[in-house]
């Protein structure tokens, strides 16, 4: 589904953001990335959306070679993600409803379906009696539930939640994460980026912890039974 293969990003100015890493995300795993501010998890989640490209190594996503990918293809390659941004991205004069039907129009998904679709998602995020109140009126943990919805509406083989809990109260952000672990428990792969170390280790997944631009430690590496502590690799919130 997801894997790097001795990847190096190297920025303008000789900022080296991720040094060599290699790791396999397989289907249907849930997978926490940890990281403090400038541990390199932002980057990895742009090259995995091919924002950005690695200055070496090899990448792929959902069987596409990013090395050999047309630009043409990135678009069909995106779609087979669903992403949930730590900021929402919600459009503020659409409501609930609207921004996860927008996410199906762009693609030109038929309205008939777009009709059966969304609230049926919605429901599954616990938001069917919202579908009609527009972001402004919502809190921030329904607000995540929509973005949550508008990534799932496609139904992607893979979810990447960007920091999910970042902007809602640590009670929500538990519901938020047994929302994606049931999404996982139906095959969906699903991968957390993340610095809330004490959220991950509740949820006793596996956890890849990247720590300058170097992936220092991973639990599906006979690890899962002894995780890294903060006093050996610094991956705690700063």
């Amino acid at each position: 589904m997801i894997e790097f293969k001795n990847v190096k990003k190297v920025y303008p100015g000789g900022i080296t953001a991720l040094d060599g890493i290699s790791l396999k995300i397989d289907r249907g795993e849930f997978v926490f990335v940890l990281g403090h501010s400038g541990a390199g998890k932002s980057t990895f989640l742009k090259l995995i959306l091919h924002e950005e490209t690695a200055t070496e190594g090899k990448i792929v996503v959902n069987g596409y070679d990013f090395r050999r990918i047309k630009n043409r293809q990135i678009p069909y390659m995106r779609r087979s993600l669903g992403v949930v941004f730590q900021d929402f991205r919600l459009i503020p004069t659409m409501t609930a409803y609207e921004n996860v039907a927008f996410a199906m129009r762009v693609t030109n998904i038929p309205e008939k379906q777009i009709r059966s679709r969304v609230p049926y998602v919605l429901n599954l995020v616990g938001l069917k009696d919202k579908a009609r109140s527009y972001p402004p009126e919502l809190s921030g943990g329904e607000q995540q539930r929509v973005a949550l919805a508008r990534a799932m509406v496609h139904s992607p083989p893979i979810i990447i939640a960007d920091e999910p809990t970042g902007n809602i109260d640590p009670e929500l952000s538990v519901e938020i994460m047994e929302l994606l672990t049931a999404i996982n428990k139906v095959g969906t792969t699903v991968v957390v980026v993340t610095h809330e170390q004490e959220l991950a280790a509740q949820f006793h997944q596996r956890t890849i912890y990247i720590e300058k631009g170097e992936v220092v430690a991973d639990t599906s590496a006979g690890l899962r039974d002894k995780l890294v502590s903060p006093s050996e690799v610094e991956v705690v919130a700063r």
